[in-house]
């Protein structure tokens, strides 16, 4: 049976356990794809080109039978691949809901499969998950100088029971450029909205979420318009940390890498930090000693976030709170009780 279902409810039925087909090729589902799916493509991606090409220049009847000379041969995989999944209900999708899944759909249910068609393919999710996070309103913002800890600060909060969203976690980036140090490959843009929308579902949209304070892009990653937006006009709390505390801290995390990769980081901003700084910083890595690079680095870092910091100024929601230290677990209880004056509610679980 072949059942064609919208937006909502084939995410719904994901989320209750059925297993999703993204029949398109492995390059469309490495630009992008919905969390959860399985790579099952109808056609490897020279194959979707030469088909392309055809209904192009030669109609669909002529694309129709060359798509049928490559899918043919492959049925019975096809077949035996979704029997390994274990599951009498699949869900499917193509680009616009077309050919692909229609065709993968009725050589499933003929093998005894219960196959769930998504309404206007990938193209019709981009358009609903777009909408949805413009539509994400009722954000906190928590701000703070480099190497503040906001990330083990907002990590401490989510273990209080409190809604957080770790986009830096998502982009597989720290926002800076030693940022992708340690870091897995980034994921598209595509990619982290998908990912974003996925984490912004599962939360209350009644209570606040907070977010770490990012510029549009993090790394090769850009936030989308209007989520950035509605970042940017939500309260600010900054937590204002002894810079001695924060040069502990970098210290930290990026003394035990290797030191080609701080090196590599420290050219990428080599004009901000100027050449006697930035040759104090390679001959100060060279000796091992992290604190003068994280010294002369903040001096870069803070003004950068000074200047960002500036645009908000004459907005009303904008919170300054001192920190003594960058321990996650003092600034969380500061951090909430800050919030619980400034609303009347309390977060914590």
């Amino acid at each position: 049976m072949v059942e064609y279902i919208s937006v909502k409810e084939f995410l719904e039925r994901q989320g209750s356990g059925i297993p999703l087909l993204d029949i398109r090729s492995p390059g469309e589902y490495e630009q992008g794809h919905i969390p959860g799916a399985i790579s099952f493509p109808l056609f490897n991606d020279e194959e979707r080109k030469v088909v392309g090409t055809e209904y192009k220049h030669s109609g669909p009847e002529k694309a129709f039978l060359t798509g049928l000379d490559y899918a043919g041969k492959k049925m019975s995989h096809f077949v035996r691949q979704a029997s390994s999944l274990h599951s009498n209900e699949l869900l499917l999708h193509c680009w616009r809901g077309g050919k692909r899944s229609e065709s993968m759909a009725w050589l499933l249910s003929q093998a005894g499969h219960h196959c769930y068609v998504l309404t206007g393919g990938y193209k019709a999710y981009r358009k609903f998950i777009r909408s949805e996070l413009d539509g994400a309103t009722n954000l906190l913002v928590l701000g703070g100088m480099t190497g503040s800890n906001k990330t083990g600060m907002l990590k401490e909060m989510q273990n209080n029971g409190v809604q957080v969203i770790d986009l830096e976690a998502l982009a597989h980036h720290k926002g800076s450029a030693f940022g992708h140090i340690n870091e897995p490959e980034q994921p598209t843009s595509e990619q982290f909205e998908n990912d974003l929308f996925y984490q912004w579902d599962k939360l209350d949209h009644s209570l606040p979420v907070w977010l770490e304070d990012e510029s549009r892009t993090i790394g090769k990653v850009v936030l989308p318009d209007t989520f950035y937006e509605n970042k940017r006009n939500a309260p600010l709390l900054v937590v204002e940390v002894p810079r001695e505390s924060r040069i502990a801290h970098l210290v930290e995390d990026y003394a035990g890498i290797d030191d080609n990769y701080l090196q590599d980081a420290l050219m990428r901003i080599k004009k901000k930090l100027g050449g006697d700084n930035l040759n104090t910083c390679l001959q100060a890595l060279e000796e091992k000693n992290y604190h003068v690079v994280a010294d002369i680095s903040l001096s870069y870092y803070d003004k950068a976030y000074n200047y960002a910091i500036t645009s908000y100024h004459e907005r009303e929601n904008v919170f300054h709170l001192p920190l003594e230290s960058t321990d996650p677990v003092k600034a969380t209880e500061k951090i909430l009780t800050w919030y619980t004056e400034f609303s009347g509610i309390s977060l914590s679980s």
